[in-house]
């Protein structure tokens, strides 16, 4: 392919909208012989003169004439395409769809508070939540997937991470279990049944390492897909759930629902905290639009949950 040198669309743009050599030096900030050549390049490139002498002044040719609005597009949209890019974004006129991924915890406790954050900022983004079923980069590298929410896993190391909020395990129990008539032990807690959430369908967890340490074992019932599902057989039975304790705060959106008719309780063994973070892929991270969206669901999460 023929070399192009972009610096001559500003200095063409120039040219025919001055119709003046010193004219359009003077704009671009050049010395009138430095223009004077840069005109006798264009001629060269175009094949025609472009300014002809009339007079003391210069008049466009019709070619120059036929292609002064569409030059004056073409360099406006070169600045644009290899400028600088916009640090800020207007969310107001912003038209967007973001995909989403995250848990079904996740999604139960707070969409409907992002939702509500994001349609009075930009009314024009929409938010498509998809389910995290892997923990991998592809999706955020290939950029089906925008941000994902969750708790870190093995992944491509140039992902980006940024803490949204901590939480940590408590066990739940429906109202009027008989657990719950008297101080939970780590022996009263193993000895009745359980129900675990887990995405990979494990039937052990940090819980049962750490009753392991103290000789002890549980019993677990089921094995659901998401922290929901637990909630609900819990509900209905006397089988024990572990969920995030963030589930249970009935003042988070969301939350009231999952906790209703339900008992939160300490656990009667340490296990280790949950940070869950947002993800994402390095070349999204000056774009203006995603930081934007980054910034309100680190808000909007940290103001339902700290505290």
């Amino acid at each position: 392919m023929t070399y192009i040198d972009l610096n001559l669309l500003p200095a063409l743009d120039a040219l025919l909208d001055e119709c003046s050599v010193t004219g359009a030096a003077r704009r671009l900030g050049l010395s009138a012989s430095a223009m004077s050549r840069t005109l006798a390049r264009l001629r060269s490139m175009t094949g025609d003169p472009l300014l002809v002498r009339a007079g003391s002044g210069l008049v466009p040719t019709p070619r120059a004439m036929a292609m002064r609005d569409r030059v004056r597009d073409v360099a406006r949209d070169a600045r644009t395409l290899l400028g600088p890019q916009a640090s800020e974004v207007d969310p107001a006129t912003l038209a967007r769809t973001f995909v989403v991924r995250a848990n079904e915890g996740f999604i139960a406790l707070l969409a409907a508070a992002l939702v509500t954050a994001v349609a009075r900022e930009a009314p024009c983004v929409r938010l498509r939540f998809v389910p995290r079923v892997v923990k991998d980069a592809v999706s955020l590298r290939e950029g089906q997937v925008d941000l994902e929410i969750g708790v870190l896993g093995q992944s491509a190391p140039e992902v980006r991470t940024r803490s949204i909020f901590r939480d940590r395990f408590v066990g739940v129990a429906r109202k009027g279990h008989p657990l719950l008539d008297n101080p939970v032990t780590p022996a009263t807690y193993a000895a009745c049944q359980h129900v675990v959430a887990s995405r990979k369908t494990d039937f052990e967890g940090p819980i049962d390492r750490a009753l392991a340490e103290l000789g002890l074992g549980r019993t677990i019932v089921a094995v659901v897909p998401g922290f929901p599902d637990a909630l609900r057989i819990a509900r209905d039975s006397d089988v024990l759930a572990q969920v995030p304790r963030s589930l249970m705060r009935g003042r988070v959106p969301g939350a009231a629902a999952l906790a209703e008719g339900l008992v939160a309780f300490e656990l009667p063994v340490l296990v280790p905290e949950i940070v869950v973070s947002a993800m994402w892929h390095p070349r999204m991270d000056r774009e203006p639009a995603h930081k934007w969206l980054r910034d309100i669901f680190v808000s909007v999460c940290r103001d339902a949950l700290e505290g």
